[in-house]
């Protein structure tokens, strides 16, 4: 079964923030091991749902807990909350969100620019990241409106001290154009797949992915800082 299959299931039936617990436990856990060893990414970031953030200070408990039980640092946590999330948030979970990033812990709002997209939610729930989706990725290539989205999410994080990263590359050519629209980061199948952490590992120690799909004709070396994305939330 596909995560796009029983994640739904799991939202409904409220299962979904157990799955969260554990993903991030062992998140933070293998983390920890990673960070001993000495090869540990800039940060690991973790997708949480909207239903575990309607829990505000349940959320909060649940990551406070768990880098206190693995000993992760907090500021190797980045927490991924979809745009649709934080526009249900309330006063209440401002202060958790405010809480959270005082002590170390990054915060990204992913899908940004799907939704409704109220500018306003960017100021009263400062995040630390912006997730360009993959929809505006497929077709910057072709659709000049889709290169203009682009750039102005990459500005408009800049603008507010946040940065972007573009989910969903798949090709040299779709690279090329987020450097042209000054995009700092991307994430996507065209620097590797999804990998257990067996063979992260190696992926670690370089530091860099020192191969690319046989779409590409250099090596990836302009990736040279690694993000690690645990979770099973569909996107």
């Amino acid at each position: 079964m596909q995560a796009g299959e029983f994640i739904p299931t799991a939202e409904r039936t409220g299962l979904i923030v157990a799955i969260d617990r554990w993903v991030l436990r062992e998140a933070c856990r293998q983390g920890k091991a990673w960070l001993d060893a000495g090869v540990a990414p800039d940060r690991i970031a973790v997708n949480m749902s909207a239903l575990h953030f309607k829990r505000a200070l349940e959320l909060e408990g649940d990551i406070l807990g768990t880098l206190a039980d693995t000993g992760l640092p907090p500021e190797r946590l980045e927490i991924e909350l979809t745009e649709s999330g934080v526009m249900a948030a309330s006063g209440e979970q401002n202060g958790v969100f405010s809480r959270l990033r005082r002590k170390g812990i990054k915060l990204a709002i992913d899908d940004f620019g799907t939704g409704y997209s109220s500018l306003d939610y960017l100021r009263r729930y400062p995040a630390d990241r912006l997730k360009i989706p993959k929809a505006f990725i497929v077709e910057i290539i072709s659709d000049p409106s889709s290169i203009l989205i682009v750039k102005a999410i990459t500005a408009l994080s800049r603008q507010l001290g946040m940065s972007a990263i573009a989910e969903g590359i798949e090709t040299s050519r779709q690279l090329e154009m987020l450097e042209a629209c000054s995009c700092p980061e991307a994430q996507g199948f065209y620097f590797a797949r999804p990998l257990g952490a067996k063979d992260i590992l190696p992926l670690l120690q370089q530091g860099k992915i020192v191969e690319q799909p046989k779409e590409a004709a250099e090596p990836a070396s302009r990736s040279a800082r690694l993000t690690l994305v645990a979770g099973g939330h569909a996107h």
